[in-house]
């Protein structure tokens, strides 16, 4: 799967609150916890920050993420949505994760999913 393939089958396939409303919502954590599990959960290998709230999520975040990396702290950041291409969504010391890496990790979930 490349990267085009993979963002269609992210948008194509997966239900999109955006797209088709309450039937693209599923309450609990169930899926997300199936997931990490199945990836070894790299949630417990690093710290992290979650910022949430109605309004100042995306600024909130890049600016704590500025002001981690300016405290020699390697940092990633992911916000959503993007403007203009998906790999916006995820940074790591300011830099956008080049389209190769991020398709080959999203692969790699995908390939967790499908078992």
């Amino acid at each position: 799967m490349n990267y085009a393939e993979t963002l269609a089958y992210l948008y194509e396939q997966l239900p999109m609150f955006q797209r088709v409303g309450t039937a693209g919502y599923k309450e609990g954590l169930g899926n997300t916890e199936v997931l990490a599990e199945a990836l070894g959960h790299p949630e417990r290998r690093f710290r992290s920050v979650h910022v949430a709230g109605t309004n100042g999520k995306g600024s909130s975040s890049h600016m704590l993420a500025a002001v981690l990396q300016a405290a020699g702290y390697k940092v990633g950041l992911y916000t959503s949505p993007h403007l203009r291409e998906f790999t916006e969504r995820i940074k790591i010391n300011g830099q956008e994760l080049p389209p190769t890496i991020w398709w080959r990790s999203w692969s790699n979930g995908v390939r967790c999913l499908r078992r």
